[in-house]
This record gives structure tokens, C-alpha cells and sequence, in this order.
């Protein structure tokens, strides 16, 4: 006789399942696991790059390369970039955690000090994002503005390395300027960290590229009128930026930044005639405003009366009707004489303000045809001289249509030089 199954027994080890079903992991869990997980990255990075030979950069570059097949660099990009960059990964506060594990035998920290190296360096970057995994551009950027927050935690020799390898970044176009407005944080500029970091920036860049090519990168990042603002409090003025920078042999930084401050200083002075001029101030309160921003400007005459000229014409409405062109150009120049004259007081200054104007009458062509008018009233209101005249239609011409507004001023300046004979017969009569 078979014994007969207690179906009670048979089951006591049987738990129950429920398929179909994700078990969720637990927040704790998750939380911790999450924690250790660029610490694994890493230790797989630093396996993975102790293969390669510290000095050998190609084969640095092909390892890295092959590594993206292994490991998760999408996931992992700004760990990436903190172990490249500096050797190691970050903790909260800007410090690299220190657990025992070694530093990457292959970082910017780690580069000899000198500007050769951090170029080999600077390479493998380049290869790994700009030739391999394209996308890890955003993580390359977010990890740099990062690392800029924490330049007081790392030694003056680390700071060196990684400025002078953000500036051959930019240079090359790996990455822009834009992170460097992180510098602005009070504590790094008031310490000097912020003007020591961004000089190192500014002479890897001229190194490689010229001072327009790095004032195009200074405008696109927004900080190219704000370059002040990486000195400290005490140190924030146009003399000891000049000095400092020239002392750096970043002369050409120093005639960049000048320029754009005349600029500034240009733009600023011609929108408050052009307010002046709108509200009715008169000649006199003008010439007082005018005398002020030269003054402040350190601004040569014969330049400055270029700027005075700028003013009074960009403040005319012109008319979109050709035939009312002339009359506005004239009714201009004639009640505002007394303006111009006051900044073209010597022969220099009349002929750098006729070569404005024929500058402009070829640049605006509304008022190409009337070149010998404007030119006639300045003579007649005694902003320009006859000499002036002379010497411009003789060699001062510049080549902007110069062949166009000689032909127009030749019966004035015939006319011209017999006045002046005429002149000359009289005082010889007297004489007698």
C-alpha cells in the first residue's frame, strides 16, 4: 500500500512568489549604493589607465579610447573629468577624497610644470572628446566650472597647470570662456586667486592665438568689458591693470583693454550729446560736457573731435527723402559749429576732423554728393582753415573715395588759393 502524501508537509519549505512583479530596491539601499558608485568608477579608471605607460600619450590616448567600451563614460562623464584633471574625484568642499586609493598616473596635476607637457597633456583631451565621444563636451565644461569654485583648496603649482590647460582648451576651441565668471566669488578675488588663475588662462591662450582672437573669446563669454573685475578691491583701476599686465609681458592685453574702455567711453559720450541735443542744451553747455570726457578719457584732440562729429550727425533723423538730405546736413553743421570748433583747434585736429568726414560721407552714401558743402561751411564758420584744406586735398586724403571728393573740392580749393593770392597782393599793396 503507497503511502499517502500529507500535501501540508509537502509544501512547508515553499514561499510565495509573485511573478511579474519589480521589486523596488530600498531608498537606503539605492542611497548607499549610489554613493560608492564613482568610487567603483574610478578604481576602474586608474586599473584601467595603470596599464599604460605614464610618458606614452598615444598609448594613454588609445586606452582611454578602448575604455569607453568597458566602462560607462555617458553615466560617469564629470567623475571622468575630475580624475583627468586633477587625479583623483571630489568630495563635497572641493577636495579630493583621500581613501587610500592612488592619484590617476595620468592627470593635468600631475603634468610637469611646463607648458609642453600640459600641451601633451592637453592632446589626449582633445582626442578623447573632440575625435572619440563627442558627447562628453557638457560634462568636460559642468566638471571645469566646478573645479574653478575650489582653486583655494589646491596648491599654486596645481592651480598653474589647470589655468594654463583651460587656456590652450580655448584656444583651440575645445571649450569656451563662459566658466570663468565663476572667478568673480568674492573670496577668490579679494585673495588674488582669482587675477593669479586668470593670468595663467590669458598667457597660454596669446601663446597659441592672437589678442583679437582672444578678445572675440572674452566678448562671446560676456566678460570682455569686465576684466576689472578679477582684481581686487584695492587693486580695481586702470593704472595697476596696466601695470600688472604689462609687468606679465601681456602688453597687447593691456592696449586690448584700453581700447575697449575708449569705446565704452566713446559710445557713453556720444548718446549723452545725442540726449543733450535732443532736450536742447546749448553749444556752450556741450562744449563743457564735452571738455570734461576728453579730460576723463586721456583722449588726443584730433581723435576726439572724430567722436564729436559721430555725435552731432547720429543725432539727426534723416529723412528718407533724398532732396532733404542736404538741407538737414547743413541746418546740422551750422547750428552745432561752435561744438566742432571747440575740439579742432590746431592744424592737426582740422585735418583728422576732414578726414572723418570724407571717412563718413563714403560710408553713409546719402550724403556722398554734399562732401564740398559740409567741407564749405566748416570754412565758412571758421572750424577749418584754408591750410587745412591745402593739405588735405594735396596728401591728407584718406583712399575712401578719394578720388570721387578730390574731383568735387577742386573748384573749391582753386577758388581757395585765389582768395588767397588775392590776399596776398593786398597785404603786399599795403606794405608799399
Amino acid at each position: 500500500m503507497s503511502a499517502i502524501q500529507n500535501p501540508t508537509n509537502a509544501n512547508v519549505n515553499t514561499k510565495p512568489a509573485l511573478h511579474g512583479v519589480k521589486i523596488k530596491t530600498r531608498k537606503s539601499q539605492q542611497k548607499a549604493q549610489a554613493k560608492y558608485e564613482p568610487i567603483v568608477f574610478r578604481d576602474s579608471i586608474l586599473k584601467i589607465l595603470s596599464g599604460a605607460q605614464p610618458d606614452n600619450f598615444e598609448e594613454i590616448s588609445q586606452t582611454l579610447d578602448a575604455a569607453g567600451n568597458t566602462v560607462d563614460f555617458r553615466k560617469y562623464g564629470e567623475t571622468l573629468f575630475e580624475i583627468l584633471l586633477t587625479g583623483g574625484v571630489l568630495a563635497p568642499g572641493g577636495t579630493i577624497i583621500d581613501d587610500g586609493a592612488q592619484r590617476s598616473p595620468f592627470s593635468i596635476f600631475s603634468a610637469q610644470d611646463n607648458i609642453e607637457s600640459i600641451k601633451k597633456h592637453v592632446e589626449v583631451f582633445d582626442k578623447l572628446i573632440r575625435q572619440r565621444y563627442k558627447y562628453l563636451q557638457r560634462s568636460f565644461e559642468d566638471t571645469i566650472k566646478n573645479l574653478l569654485q575650489y582653486i583655494n583648496k589646491w596648491r599654486s603649482e596645481e592651480n598653474y597647470k589647470l589655468a594654463t590647460a583651460i587656456g590652450l582648451f580655448a584656444s583651440g576651441q575645445m571649450t569656451n570662456l563662459n566658466f570663468l565668471t565663476v572667478l568673480f566669488k568674492e573670496h577668490l578675488v579679494k585673495e588674488g586667486l582669482s587675477l593669479q588663475f586668470v593670468t595663467a588662462v590669458f598667457k597660454a591662450y596669446l601663446g597659441e592665438q592672437s589678442i583679437e582672437h582672444l578678445g572675440g573669446s572674452l566678448k562671446k563669454a560676456g566678460i570682455d568689458n569686465k576684466l576689472l573685475e578679477f582684481f581686487p578691491p584695492n587693486k580695481r583701476d586702470e593704472e595697476y591693470f596696466a601695470r600688472y599686465f604689462g609687468a606679465e609681458d601681456m602688453k597687447q592685453l593691456v592696449e586690448y583693454h584700453s581700447q575697449k574702455q575708449r569705446n565704452s567711453l566713446k559710445e557713453q559720450t556720444i548718446d549723452h550729446v545725442k540726449e543733450m541735443l535732443r532736450n536742447e542744451g546749448t553749444s556752450q553747455e556741450i562744449v563743457v560736457y564735452l571738455k570734461q570726457r576728453i579730460k576723463e578719457g586721456n583722449w588726443p584732440e584730433n581723435d576726439f573731435v572724430q567722436i564729436v562729429w559721430d555725435a552731432l550727425m547720429q543725432a539727426v533723423d534723416w529723412s528718407t527723402r533724398p532732396e532733404m538730405i542736404e538741407n538737414q546736413a547743413s541746418r546740422q553743421i551750422k547750428k552745432n559749429a561752435e561744438i566742432l570748433a571747440a575740439f579742432a583747434s590746431n592744424p592737426k585736429s582740422e585735418v583728422a576732423l576732414l578726414q572723418k568726414i570724407q571717412i563718413y560721407c563714403h560710408e553713409d552714401t546719402r550724403l556722398m554728393k554734399h562732401f564740398r558743402l559740409i567741407v564749405k561751411i566748416l570754412y565758412e564758420k571758421d572750424v577749418v582753415s584754408e591750410n587745412a584744406i591745402f593739405y588735405w586735398y594735396e596728401k591728407g586724403a584718406k583712399p575712401y573715395g578719394k578720388g570721387l571728393f578730390l574731383k568735387q573740392m577742386e573748384s573749391f580749393v582753386n577758388w581757395l588759393r585765389t582768395v588767397e593770392t588775392d590776399s596776398e597782393e593786398e597785404d603786399d599793396e599795403d606794405e608799399e
